[in-house]
C-alpha cells in the first residue's frame, strides 16, 4: 500500500513449497529457511504437484524437484497463496506466475500490439511490461454497454534496487550499490539473508534479445548493523541509518577478479563481474551475452504459517501479493463456463506496478491501460453497431473494487488507531473510508460492497484514520477519477506494512477469496435493487 509510501515521500521531499503443516512445538524466529520448508518434509501429503515455469520467463538457481503441497482445509487457498508468494520475488515473477495460472486456467493470452477478437463467454489476459497484467472474462448474455466488474491491485512492494551503476567497493569488500523503492521500514533489511531477483536483456545467436526473469534463491548478500558496542546510544536514541550509506549490502570479499573476462565494457565498469558471473550461470548464456539487468534485492526466507495454531501467515510482500492473488483466485473460479453462462457484465482483474510511489508509470494505474482495454473491448463486442455513448454508458455501470492491505490494530500500539475503528485480523476485508477522498469509497459503493458479502454471510470491518493523523491513498482514487468509474477501497488487514517480512491472518485470506468472488457472482443482481440517479 502507497499509503505510507506516499506519505514518506512528502515528509522526505521452479517449483516453490507449500508449508501448510506446521507444527507448533518448532517456532521459526531465525531469518533462515527454517527445517519445515524442506521438500522432504511434506513427502506424507498426498497431492503433489510442479510448477512449469517457462524457461523464457524464469531462470531459477537450482532445479525444479518435485515438492509436496499442502491442501490444508477444504475449500482454503492459503496453500495456493504460500506458493504464489514464494514464487513471486518482484513484480516481474508476480505478473509472470499469475500470467502462466491464468493461461492454464484456459484464458487466450492477447497482445496490445495485435488486433483482438475476442466472443461472449471469451476469457483473455494481456500482460504490460511484465509488471502489469489485465484478465477479464465475457459474460455469456454481455450486450454492449453493460458495465465491467473490475477488482484492482498492485503487484509491486517496497524493497531495494541495484542502482545502474551498482559496484561498490569498501573496505576490501564488494558491496552492492542499491537505492531505496517506496517507503520501506528499511531498518528490518539489515540482518537478513538476501538475494537478487529480476529480469534481464539476453543477447540471442541471430543478433535478437530475449526477455527473461532471474531469481538467486541462495542467500547472496547481507546488510550487517554496527555492533552496539561501536553505537553505545543506539536503544536510547533509535537506530538511524542513513539511507545512502549504511543500507549498501555486502557481497563478498575483495579477490582477483582477472578470472572473470568481460569484454562488454559497460557491464564491466557498472557491476561486480562477480555477481555477473553469478547471473550469467543462473541464466544459463554468457557473461557478454546479457545486454540489460533490472535487478530487486530480495529476502530469502520463504513464506510460511505461523503462530500457536499457524494462524499466520509470515512473509514478504504480503502488501500487495495478498490481494492480487485473491483477486486472481477469484476471477478464476468464478469465469467457468456455467458461471459465465447468465452474466450480462464482464469481469476483470487489473494487477499494476509502481503503486508504491505513485503509479505514474506506464505500468502504474496512473497510464489508462485498464480503460484503453475496456474500450477496445466494447469495440470488439459492437460488431461495428456502435451506439451513442456506449462507452460511457459502459462505465457508468461498472463497478471498481481497489483492493490493497489494511492496518490491522497493533496490540502494542492501540492509540494509533481511531478507537470505534480498530480493524482485527481474521475478522474480514476492511472497508477503507476518508472525507477527504484519500480513499475512494462513498456510502453507496461501501454499501453495495457490504450487501455482497451479508448475502454471502462474510464479515467486514471499517476503518478510519484519526483526525490527528495523514492518511495516505490508494490507487482506487487514481482510478475513480480517471474515468469516473464507482469505487469502494478495500484490504485484507495486516500488521508490520512495508517490512521485509509482514503477517497477516490466515482466515483473512479465505474470507477475501470468498468475498472477491461473490463480488463476481452475486454484484448484477445486487446493483439492479438501487437506483441513485
Amino acid at each position: 500500500m502507497a499509503a505510507i509510501a506516499r506519505f514518506h515521500i512528502l515528509q522526505q521531499s521452479s517449483s516453490v513449497l507449500k508449508p501448510t503443516a506446521i507444527s507448533s512445538k518448532f517456532p521459526h524466529q531465525s531469518s533462515s529457511p527454517p527445517f519445515y520448508c524442506n521438500p522432504n518434509f511434506f513427502r506424507n501429503n498426498s497431492h503433489i504437484r510442479k510448477l512449469h515455469l517457462t524457461p523464457s520467463l524464469c531462470a531459477n538457481s537450482s532445479p525444479n524437484p518435485e515438492n509436496s503441497s499442502a491442501s490444508g482445509p477444504s475449500g482454503s487457498i492459503v496453500g495456493d497463496l504460500l506458493d504464489y508468494l514464494n514464487e513471486s520475488w518482484t513484480q516481474f515473477h508476480a505478473t509472470a506466475e499469475a500470467k502462466r495460472q491464468l493461461v492454464a486456467a484456459g484464458f487466450h493470452l492477447l497482445s496490445e500490439n495485435d488486433e483482438w477478437e475476442l466472443k461472449p463467454g471469451g476469457r483473455y489476459i494481456f500482460t504490460r511490461n511484465m509488471s502489469c497484467l489485465v484478465a477479464f472474462a465475457i459474460g455469456e448474455k454481455y450486450s454492449v454497454g453493460n458495465g465491467f466488474h473490475v477488482i484492482a491491485a498492485h503487484t509491486d512492494s517496497p524493497c531495494l534496487k541495484l542502482k545502474p551503476k551498482s559496484a561498490l567497493s569498501k573496505s576490501n569488500y564488494l558491496m552492492v550499490n542499491v537505492q531505496t523503492y517506496g517507503g520501506g521500514l528499511w531498518h528490518t533489511w539489515f540482518d537478513r539473508d538476501l538475494s537478487v531477483a529480476g529480469r534481464v536483456i539476453v543477447r540471442n545467436g541471430d543478433g535478437s534479445f530475449l526477455h527473461k526473469l532471474v531469481k538467486v534463491k541462495r542467500p547472496l548478500l547481507r546488510v550487517p548493523t554496527l555492533a552496539i558496542h561501536l553505537d553505545r546510544t543506539v536503544n536510547k536514541d533509535g537506530f538511524k541509518p542513513n539511507l545512502e550509506t549504511h543500507l549498501n549490502p555486502l557481497l563478498a570479499t575483495k579477490h582477483d577478479d582477472a578470472s572473470v573476462d568481460i569484454k562488454d565494457k559497460n557491464n564491466k565498469d557498472s557491476h561486480h563481474p562477480l555477481l555477473m558471473q553469478i547471473l550469467s550461470d543462473e541464466l544459463g548464456c554468457e557473461i557478454d551475452d546479457i545486454a540489460s539487468i533490472e535487478l530487486n534485492i530480495c529476502d530469502t526466507q520463504p513464506s510460511c504459517l505461523g503462530g500457536a495454531n499457524n494462524e499466520f501467515i509470515f512473509s514478504g510482500r504480503l502488501d500487495n501479493l495478498a490481494s492480487s492473488f485473491c483477486a486472481l483466485k477469484a476471477l478464476v473460479d468464478s469465469s467457468g463456463p456455467k458461471d459465465l453462462s447468465d452474466e450480462h457484465a464482464i469481469r476483470m482483474v487489473a494487477l499494476f506496478d509502481n503503486e508504491e510511489v505513485g503509479s505514474d508509470s506506464v505500468q502504474g494505474a496512473g497510464a489508462p491501460t485498464m480503460f484503453q482495454a475496456m474500450r477496445r473491448i466494447i469495440d470488439c463486442l459492437a460488431n461495428q453497431c456502435v451506439r451513442e455513448g456506449v462507452f460511457e454508458r459502459a462505465i457508468r455501470q461498472s463497478f471498481l473494487v481497489s483492493a490493497d492491505m489494511a492496518h490491522g490494530v497493533h496490540p502494542n500500539f492501540m492509540e494509533k488507531h481511531e478507537e470505534h475503528h480498530r480493524p482485527e485480523l481474521h475478522k474480514g476485508l476492511v472497508i477503507k473510508h476518508n472525507a477527504n477522498q484519500r480513499y475512494a469509497t462513498s456510502g453507496i459503493t461501501a454499501f453495495l460492497f457490504k450487501e455482497v458479502a451479508k448475502i454471502h454471510s462474510l464479515p467486514t470491518q471499517d476503518f478510519v484514520v484519526r483526525n490527528d493523523m495523514g492518511c495516505g491513498s490508494t490507487i482506487g482514487p487514481i482510478l475513480a477519477s480517471g474515468i469516473g468509474i464507482r469505487t469502494v477501497d478495500c484490504g485484507i488487514p495486516q500488521l508490520s506494512m512495508h517490512s521485509v517480512r509482514e503477517i497477516c491472518g490466515k482466515e483473512d485470506i479465505d474470507i477475501a477469496y470468498n468475498h472477491f468472488k461473490a463480488f463476481y457472482q452475486t454484484f448484477s443482481s445486487v446493483d439492479r435493487k438501487l437506483n441513485v440517479d
